[in-house]
């Protein structure tokens, strides 16, 4: 079972008057959609303020709102490849896209998407290495291939 978190008054303003026992699921799973906490808070029916508290104290909602923002950044890159791709016409679309701002985020967002993965591997330093490496030598095996292929092939300048 997990530990209550105490919420001062200032972290319910604006709150339902009785909160759903399962907002902080409503929340993640929100979160994970929109990448947005404001919008997580709001369908929640919480203040943004409790859902970063309780963040701070409960590593069990920690790791799960990181999950979920990898998810929500994840979402947002398939759609993004989605409407670079296929081109985006807001005349058909009924949903707003704003592509420079998707993109933005992104870029943003990469390093710490890439955190929690790291983070949330199983595996230790080691095995990372040994599997770059790998890659590194696959790649360097490839590369001299090419040129052996490239070097071989008969010139026709004539």
């Amino acid at each position: 079972m997990r530990k209550s978190t105490r919420i001062m008054p200032a972290y319910r303003e604006g709150e339902r008057e009785q909160l759903d026992r399962h907002w902080r699921g409503l929340f993640l799973d929100t979160l994970a959609e929109t990448s947005n906490v404001s919008e997580a808070a709001r369908r929640a029916g919480i203040n943004p303020s409790r859902a970063y508290k309780v963040r701070r104290e409960e590593a069990g909602f920690r790791t799960k709102w990181a999950a979920a923002l990898a998810e929500g950044y994840a979402h947002l890159e398939m759609e993004t490849l989605h409407r670079l791709r296929m081109g985006t016409d807001a005349g058909k679309d009924e949903r707003k896209f704003d592509l420079a701002n998707a993109l933005r985020l992104l870029a943003l967002h990469r390093q710490s998407v890439a955190q929690t993965a790291a983070q949330d591997s199983d595996d230790d330093e080691e095995a990372i290495l040994a599997i770059l490496h790998s890659r590194i030598e696959a790649a360097r095996a490839r590369e001299a291939k090419r040129l052996a292929a490239t070097d071989s092939a008969p010139c026709n300048d004539d």
